[in-house]
C-alpha cells in the first residue's frame, strides 16, 4: 500500500481515511452487519483478513473511530442509510445522485444501475488520490461514474458539476457524510441553496454536529475540536435540530426528518443493547438529517420528523 499522506502533501483528509478504516473494519469486526462494503479493505490496499489489528500502533494512529466500536457502527449506520435513500430514489425514478466530499466511498463502484449516474465531487487532491489506489488495486471506475474535482478556495460546485454533465432540471439525490461539520455556517447554507434550486424534485442527506446542551457536552466539544484542529481539519458548524429544520424550510425543503447517531444504529440494530452499555461521547451529538423538496422521492426509514417551527 503507498503511503498515507494528507491534503497538504497530494493526498486524502486523515478523515477520509479514518472513515474508509472504520468501513473496512465494520466488515470483520461488527456483528450483526449493518453495511455490506466488499470493496472497502481492498481500496485501502488489503484483503479483509489482512488489515492490521485492532489496537495496534497502526491502528491507534488513525483515532477512536477505528477502535470505538459505537463510532464504527456510526460510519455504518450512515453509509447504509444514504445508500437506502438512495436506492428508494432509485425505484421512484431518479437517475443522479452527487456524492459530495467523496472520500474513499465505493457505492459508485458497486451500483448495481447501468441507467444511474454518480457523480463524485472532491478536493483534487484527494480525488487524485483515490484514482491511483483504484488503479493500483484493480477496481474498475464505471461509464456510469463521473469525477468531479473541486477546489472551492476557486471553483464553485454549480459550475463544475454542470460541466461534468450533471442536469439540473432532473430528480436527484445528494449524499454529503462527514462534511457539514467543517464547513463555516455560510458555506453550508449556500451549498443547501443550490441543492434546493434543483428545478426537479431534490433529496439530501446529511449528517450534523448538534449544538452542545450541557456542560459535558460542551467539554467534550471543546476538546474535539481543539483535537481536529491540531491535525489541520478544523470544526466551524453546529446547529439546533429545530434551527437546521427552518433553515432548510426556508429554502424550500417541505420534508424534513432527523435523528440521533444513537437512534440510528439502534434503528438497524433493534435497540439500544447493541452498544454493550452507553453510547460513545463521540455520538452524543451527532444527527443524521434527509430532507426532501417537490414531490416525494423518498420514504421514511423510521427517523424523526421534525415538527414545522
Amino acid at each position: 500500500m503507498s503511503s498515507v499522506v494528507n491534503m497538504e502533501n497530494g493526498g486524502p483528509s486523515r478523515t477520509a481515511l479514518v472513515t474508509a478504516y472504520a468501513r473496512a473494519y465494520h466488515q470483520i469486526a461488527d456483528r450483526p452487519q449493518i453495511f455490506t462494503d466488499p470493496l472497502a479493505a481492498r481500496l485501502l490496499g488489503y484483503a479483509a483478513e489482512e488489515l492490521p489489528s485492532l489496537g495496534t500502533a497502526a491502528t491507534d494512529r488513525l483515532g477512536g473511530a477505528v477502535t470505538d466500536r459505537p463510532r464504527r457502527l456510526f460510519f455504518a449506520s450512515r453509509a447504509r442509510f444514504a445508500e437506502d435513500t438512495v436506492a428508494t430514489a432509485v425505484a421512484a425514478g431518479v437517475r443522479q445522485v452527487v456524492i459530495l466530499g467523496a472520500g474513499l466511498d465505493t457505492f459508485a463502484y458497486r451500483n448495481p444501475r447501468r441507467d444511474l449516474r454518480v457523480f463524485e465531487v472532491d478536493h483534487p487532491a484527494t480525488q487524485a488520490w483515490k484514482r491511483e489506489r483504484l488503479a493500483t488495486t484493480g477496481i474498475d471506475s464505471p461509464e456510469t461514474l463521473t469525477f468531479v474535482p473541486v477546489d472551492f478556495e476557486t471553483q464553485t460546485l454549480a459550475t463544475e458539476l454542470e460541466s461534468a454533465g450533471f442536469s439540473r432540471t432532473d430528480p436527484a439525490v445528494f449524499v454529503w457524510l462527514g462534511v457539514v461539520y467543517y464547513l463555516t455556517p455560510d458555506a453550508a447554507h449556500a451549498t443547501l441553496a443550490y441543492i434546493a434550486g434543483q428545478a426537479q424534485p431534490v433529496e439530501v442527506v446529511f449528517d450534523y454536529l448538534r449544538s452542545a446542551t450541557t456542560e459535558a457536552e460542551r467539554a467534550y466539544q471543546r476538546a474535539r475540536a481543539d483535537r481536529l484542529a491540531g491535525v489541520g481539519e478544523p470544526l466551524f458548524s453546529y446547529f439546533t435540530p429545530d434551527g437546521i429544520a427552518a433553515q432548510l424550510r426556508a429554502l424550500g425543503f417541505t420534508g424534513v426528518e432527523d435523528c440521533s447517531a444513537p437512534d440510528l444504529i439502534a434503528g438497524y440494530l433493534g435497540g439500544s443493547a447493541a452498544f454493550e452499555g452507553e453510547p460513545s461521547p463521540a455520538l452524543h451529538t451527532i444527527r443524521m438529517l434527509r430532507a426532501k423538496s417537490g414531490v416525494e422521492i423518498g420514504s421514511s426509514y423510521g427517523i424523526r420528523e421534525v415538527p414545522p417551527v
